[in-house]
This record gives structure tokens, C-alpha cells and sequence, in this order.
């Protein structure tokens, strides 16, 4: 894409109307996206004070989608950041884009020019370091158990999401509490461009921009935390591409996690942002999911179904590798009449989701492009699955069993499965945190 750039301009924001707007040039095409943020909620006493360098970031994070259109090399920021701000766009245009370079074999990794202006951090008043915790809602098992646990602390919490739908409502109408809503509308040009001959489309890091849009949320209403429910396991890569190991998860990972912390000290020292799932495995998180009853049909973690059906269709297509890989990490810690009454069938006696099971425990292929768990968690989980007289005689189980022996030994997968189990892996949960959540997990 030689002389193509791509321009990120100032944002703007209408505190009467409570959006703001974020403009793009790529090449010959204009792009200007809004944000509307909730008008249920009363806004924090001087609300807009510092507000500029979150809007800022926010810019540069949200125009990935843009960019992707035709990633050229070339990235022109007209918003200065401070240092760590800067650090956190780079890691969104080139790791945060690694599957999307490597799914369209695009060589970007060390190419990519990407121009903003160094500034000094902004001078902001701390002024609610106890305010109350935004958790993000993705309508999974992940944010839930992260709900459970805020709820078993006694630490006040409120939902929040970014264009929320399916299971994502439904989860929050489980749990009861008001919660936050901000609305991403995409300039509608990108939605045609993205399939027009000559364009690029593919995974944009859309947990990076919900932190982002998050964090402008609590400035505006006066929250302090941003709670994240990403596990231990989303720092695993996929698969090597040009030079570098690519994860699917990266903005899900704990290096990313505390690239954004260090950008948050600089522009908004009064807010936070941590995982509280960080210290745990996936295996782990369902244990602790599987304690309550009260989410079982409303919760999914489907992309496929969620994307094509949004409110009409079921929560779980039950043929693809999230639905496999939920159900799979569940059932070592539910009955199965429960844990088949969630997905409506039994995906582990099903012989059409034999490869689908074999290609999440490492026989076959790369990890999917998709948010899994590790592959020796999946692979320690179905082998233990063997030795349950419930699930043993179930022909995924029959089939797989003896390949997972083959290929990592009997040890293996029995300290594979020890090992998911256990707490307190590495985090960035906070000191006065820490403690108390591994506590309730054990």
C-alpha cells in the first residue's frame, strides 16, 4: 500500500449530548464513528475535567478498524500521547493486529511507521480512587464467575458493555444490578468497503477498544476500576507468523493487560484496570462458575450463533470451538443433565465433533482462532473426563482418551490437569485484591 496513510484526527466531545466523535482519513476515504454514552446514568461531578487524553487513546485504539481496510505501513497520529500511551497504539496496530496480519499474510511486523507526537502526561486530580468497579459484561462464563466473586467480596460493582445484545442483556438482567451502556456506531462505509474487492477484512482487538471506551465511561461517571475477567491461559499464542508467536487473545493478555495500567497511570492516575480471573486457569473458572445455578440459560460464550442469530437465535450453535471448548472445560464440574440441559445436547457423544475436540487438545492443527484455553487444559480436561464414570463411556471420550496418551503420556495429562487447577498464577491484581480473591476461589 505504497503512499496510502492512515490519519487519526482529533476526537470530539459534546458533553450536552453526552458523545463523542472520532474522525479517520485512509487514503481517499473519510471515516467518522460515534460514541453515545448512557444518558441514564448522572455524570461525576466535573466530568469532562482530564477527559482529553483518554478520547485521545481512544482514537488511536478504535481506528484499527479503519485501518485494517488497507493496512497500509504508514500511521499519522494529529493526537500527541504521552510516552506510555504511545506504547500501548503500537502494541495495538502490530501485536494486537497479529491475526489479522497473519490470516491475510501480510508482512507488517518492524514495517509499520507509526508517527505521533510525544507529550508530557496531563495533570488530573485523583478525585474518586475509591469510586466503585466497572465490570465488563461479554456474556460468558468469565465475566459471570467475576461477578460472583466481586459480589462474594462485598465490593460494589455495576455492569457495563458496549452495544449489548443476546447474552450479554440477559446475563445482566441475571444479575440484578443497573448497568452501564455506551453505543458504538461504525461509520456505515466501512461495513460495504469491508467486503469491496482490494480491501482487507479480519479480527480487529475489540477487547482493547471496550477497555478504552471503558475508561473514558469511568471518568464520566465517576468509577475507579476497571475490572476485566481475562484468565492466565489468554496469554498463549496460536501459531508463528513472521517472526512472532500471534495470539488470538492478545489484548486479552497480561502484557497487554499491563500496557494499559501504565498508560491509565499517566493520563488517569484516579482510575485502574485489572483481570480479575488473571490468577486462574479456564478449568479453574468453571469450578468456580459451576457453583451457582442462577446463569445456566443465560449465558453464552457462541461467536458463530451470538454473530449470525443476535436475540432470535439460540445461545449455542454447538459446532464450533468456543461451544466445544465451554462445554468440554464445564464438565468435569457439572452433572451432566445439567451441564446438557445449558447446551440442549451432549457435544462429547456427538462422533461429527470428534476432529473439533481433537484439534482443541493439540492432535491436530494449530489452537483455533478463537478465545480457548490452553491446549494441555483442554486436552488434561478430557482425560480426566475418562476416569468419570459418567462421562467415560461418551465416544468423544472413548476416541480421544487413547490419543491423548499416545502423544503427552499418562503423567502429563494428570500434572496438566493438577496444575489447571491451582491458584495464583502470575497477575496484576492489586495487593489488597489478591489475597481475598484466590482466597474465595479455594
Amino acid at each position: 500500500m505504497g503512499g496510502v496513510k492512515f490519519v487519526i484526527h482529533r476526537p470530539n466531545y459534546d458533553p450536552d449530548a453526552r458523545t463523542a466523535v472520532f474522525t479517520y482519513t485512509l487514503g481517499e476515504y473519510p471515516f467518522a464513528e460515534t460514541l453515545q454514552f448512557d444518558s441514564d446514568w448522572p455524570l461525576a461531578q466535573d466530568a469532562a475535567t482530564g477527559l482529553d487524553p483518554l478520547l485521545n487513546i481512544a482514537a488511536a485504539v478504535l481506528g484499527a478498524s479503519y485501518f485494517k481496510l488497507l493496512a497500509p505501513v504508514e500511521i499519522v497520529s494529529e493526537v500527541p500521547l504521552p510516552r506510555a500511551g504511545i506504547r500501548l497504539v503500537e502494541d495495538v496496530y502490530t501485536n494486537g493486529l497479529g491475526e489479522f496480519y497473519a490470516r491475510n499474510d501480510l508482512k507488517r511486523f518492524g514495517q509499520l511507521s507509526v508517527q505521533i507526537a510525544e507529550t508530557s502526561p496531563a495533570a488530573t486530580a485523583p478525585a474518586n480512587v475509591n469510586g466503585p468497579a466497572l465490570l465488563l459484561i461479554g456474556g460468558g462464563k468469565d465475566s459471570l464467575s467475576s461477578a460472583q466473586i466481586l459480589e462474594a467480596l462485598g465490593e460494589p460493582f455495576t455492569p457495563f458493555a458496549v452495544n449489548p445484545k443476546g447474552p450479554i442483556l440477559a446475563s445482566m438482567d441475571a444479575l440484578g444490578r443497573k448497568p452501564l451502556h455506551v453505543t458504538r456506531q461504525i461509520d456505515s462505509r466501512l461495513l460495504e468497503l469491508n467486503t469491496s474487492p482490494g480491501t482487507y477484512n479480519g479480527h480487529v482487538p475489540s477487547t482493547a477498544m471496550n477497555m478504552c471506551i471503558a475508561a473514558i465511561s469511568a471518568r464520566l461517571f465517576g468509577f475507579s476500576k476497571i475490572v476485566l475477567s481475562n484468565e492466565h491461559s489468554a496469554s498463549e499464542g496460536n501459531r508463528p507468523f513472521d517472526g512472532r508467536l500471534v495470539n488470538h487473545q492478545h489484548s486479552k493478555s497480561l502484557g497487554f493487560e499491563r500496557l494499559f495500567a501504565e498508560m491509565l497511570a499517566e493520563t488517569a492516575p484516579e482510575l485502574t484496570a485489572f483481570s480479575l480471573l488473571r490468577p486462574f486457569s479456564e478449568a479453574k473458572i468453571a469450578e468456580i462458575f459451576a457453583r451457582e445455578t442462577r446463569f445456566d440459560l443465560a449465558f453464552s460464550s457462541c461467536n458463530r450463533n451470538f454473530r449470525i442469530a443476535g436475540h432470535d437465535g439460540d445461545l449455542w450453535c454447538c459446532d464450533c470451538p468456543k461451544c466445544r471448548f465451554v462445554f468440554l472445560i464445564l464438565a468435569p464440574h457439572m452433572p451432566k443433565d445439567r451441564l446438557t440441559s445449558i447446551f440442549g445436547r451432549n457435544l462429547l457423544d456427538d462422533p461429527s465433533q470428534i476432529d473439533g475436540f481433537r484439534e482443541l487438545c493439540g492432535l491436530t492443527g494449530q489452537k483455533p482462532w478463537e478465545c480457548v484455553g490452553e491446549i494441555m487444559e483442554a486436552a488434561s480436561a478430557l482425560h480426566r473426563l475418562g476416569m468419570d464414570q459418567e462421562w467415560r463411556n461418551d465416544c468423544v471420550i472413548q476416541t480421544l482418551c487413547p490419543e491423548l496418551v499416545s502423544r503427552y503420556g499418562q503423567k502429563s495429562l494428570d500434572d496438566g490437569w493438577h496444575s489447571a487447577m491451582q491458584t495464583a498464577h502470575e497477575h496484576a491484581l492489586p495487593e489488597t485484591w489478591a489475597e481475598r480473591v484466590i482466597e474465595y476461589a479455594d
